[in-house]
């Protein structure tokens, strides 16, 4: 068997059986499906039989401990030449694994990965996560595009990852860490000298989070894990990994100038700013908002461009400062954790990671 494909999920039985219906779709059949089932209160065994008779599937249980655990579970009893792992809220589209084929009969590597986009189906609020996600300008989305991809080394990400199995069991398979385990793991398999890159066209929709609150604990706790993965992984930490924080002091401090300077003008009774030449007047206060004006407003534009959609625009603005921001703080959160006051990755975040 060439393919088998894990999907550890916890409490989404209805995105396993949008994930198991796009599977049955495929050109290529030579696969097998290990749905683990990670400690669930809401099980999904029941979405999984709908297609025990259209496809070669195991369905595992065990007791909670995270995605990572569950996806080795799942890797050690399977079958297949390659262990593709997928997140259970992705749905693919017919030709993914012939896309993989392709790329593997092409240019062998031991490990690839590929990109996520947005269905048509999904909510406002998912397309716009999605797009601050994926967007340029918010350092989101997979780091190595076509051109990238050709000079940089590539780290693929869980939610759309495979690796030889020989190469899985050998590397021991995903760390215990809670978030970044997919990043760690790529770090190790680069490390240990295996080739790994990206394949444009094996992607796959990806829902991500469905509101901004839970959108919002995802990235902090990226951002968390950006210190921790620093710690394992000395000389990882890239200028593009420092912008969200960047922005974050950024942000904070123009509105607090903005803040002190309109209290300034009010006590002073008078207007501090720039006179123009054209006889207008700009408030120091003013100045201050105005490059987050302008960067809400670019967003805003590209946004509802390639979405065609204003509403999604106007979200996307929202997902753009939930992404940066929480990542943002949660790197300073672990840098302050991890780094001044020298806690360990366990003790410090095992709210954050082990619950």
């Amino acid at each position: 068997m060439k393919y088998s494909i894990i999907i550890p999920v916890y409490n989404r039985p209805e995105e396993v059986d949008e994930l198991l219906e796009s599977l049955t779709r495929q050109t290529i059949k030579d696969f097998e499906v290990v749905v683990v089932e990670d400690g669930s209160t809401i099980p999904c065994q029941e979405a999984v039989e709908k297609y025990t008779s259209q496809l070669s599937i195991q369905y595992l249980t065990k007791k909670n401990g995270g995605p990572g655990p569950a996806r080795n579970y799942g890797v050690e009893h399977s079958k297949g030449e390659y262990a593709l792992i997928l997140d259970s809220d992705c749905v693919l589209p017919e030709g993914y694994l012939a896309a993989i084929e392709k790329e593997l009969t092409e240019n062998p590597c031991d490990a690839f990965g590929g990109p996520d986009a947005a269905h048509e189906s999904f909510t406002n609020i998912q397309k716009a996560i999605s797009y601050s996600m994926t967007s340029f300008f918010t350092t989101g989305g997979i780091r190595g595009g076509k051109k990238r991809g050709a000079m940089d080394k590539f780290y693929p990400r869980s939610f759309n990852m495979g690796i030889r199995r020989d190469v899985y069991l050998k590397l021991h398979g995903f760390s215990k860490m809670r978030f970044g385990e997919d990043i760690d793991f790529s770090y190790r398999i680069v490390e240990a000298g295996y080739t790994s890159r990206l394949f444009p066209e094996a992607w796959v929709w990806h829902k991500r989070r469905t509101d901004m609150d839970k959108f919002f604990k995802q990235v902090f706790n990226s951002g968390i894990a950006r210190i921790n993965l620093t710690k394992r992984h000395p000389g990882t930490l890239k200028l593009v990994h420092l912008l969200p924080m960047v922005f974050t002091v950024g942000v904070l401090l123009l509105i607090a100038a903005a803040v002190f300077f309109r209290m300034w003008d009010y006590y002073r009774d008078t207007a501090t700013g720039i006179m123009l030449s054209n006889g207008g007047f700009i408030p120091l206060y003013g100045l201050c908002l105005l490059p987050i004006a302008l960067y809400m407003l670019l967003i805003f534009t590209d946004a509802s461009i390639k979405s065609k959609n204003m509403v999604i625009g106007f979200l996307s603005v929202e997902a753009a400062f939930v992404q940066l921001m929480g990542y943002g703080f949660g790197f300073l959160k672990a840098w302050w954790l991890r780094c001044v006051q020298g806690k360990d990755e366990f003790t410090a975040f095992e709210k954050n990671f082990y619950d």
